[in-house]
């Protein structure tokens, strides 16, 4: 894109549900200079109408395309919240949990068709050396279709301290210093939210794994080497938008994709 135009940026979600996450990554593009478009299976899109691929959270990805069976896993223990959460979740998310508690992004364990939308979406950004960011799922994604696997159940990983599902900053992530990731938050440890019960096991092809949780060793960030921009978070920088540090992972990808 050139001039002042600004570029669009693909949001990829489920056909039911992911009203919410919709709404705040779409508000992040657009404060980033970006230009927002949905896609789902029933709402799919062409690349070429797109500057940039944000692949967004949701369901499981299938796991037999990673050589994997699917097993039954632990369900979150939601955190309880102290009266300044309560206050911040009224000022700043009462869309979100609108979202969350009615139509959820995950109101299926998987989602064949959004798998194959996204992958395919994904291969053919790659091709054009468009800038992508995975979120949640898409980064566990990303990971797959580079060859890499998954843990599907992450609960193993927490024997001494509780597993977090929260919008809230509770997680702390330590960033390999000089990557991208580290460069672009501007710090080497900061805190994230946290909804996810799956995580990278082994990185795929030319996949580097530069964010940590601290304490679980659990993969919060990954970059690819053979790309300007193919990052993946595993936490959900769209529900901190207040975070400016935050804000800067979508203005990159915007800027990429100009």
């Amino acid at each position: 894109m050139f001039g002042n135009k600004r570029p669009t940026i693909g949001i990829t979600g489920p056909n039911q549900g992911g009203g919410a996450a919709w709404f705040f990554t779409a508000l992040s593009v657009r404060l980033a200079g970006g230009k927002p478009l949905r896609i789902t299976p029933d709402r799919p899109a062409d690349v070429n109408q797109i500057d940039g691929l944000i692949l967004g959270g949701g369901a499981d990805v299938e796991p037999k395309k990673y050589g994997q069976e699917r097993i039954e896993k632990s369900v979150l223990v939601k955190n309880k919240r102290n009266i300044f959460e309560w206050i911040l979740s009224i000022i700043f998310f009462p869309i979100y949990w609108i979202g969350r508690y009615f139509r959820s992004t995950k109101t299926s364990p998987i989602d064949i068709e959004r798998d194959k939308l996204e992958l395919q979406l994904l291969e053919y950004a790659l091709n054009q050396n468009k800038p992508v960011l995975g979120i949640c799922r898409g980064m566990q994604l990303m990971n797959v279709h580079f060859q890499g696997t998954l843990h599907q159940d992450i609960s193993g990983f927490y024997t001494e301290r509780p597993q977090i599902a929260s919008i809230f900053p509770k997680k702390r992530v330590k960033l390999r210093k000089g990557s991208k990731l580290q460069k672009i938050l501007d710090t080497d440890v900061c805190n994230v939210n946290a909804l996810h019960n799956q995580a990278i096991h082994d990185p795929g092809k030319g996949v580097q794994l530069v964010a940590k949780e601290l304490y679980t060793d659990i993969t919060q960030g990954f970059e690819h080497s053979g790309f300007p921009f193919v990052i993946g978070v595993q936490w959900h920088p769209e529900y901190l938008i207040q975070v400016k540090r935050q804000r800067n992972i979508f203005k990159k990808l915007v800027n990429h994709a100009r």
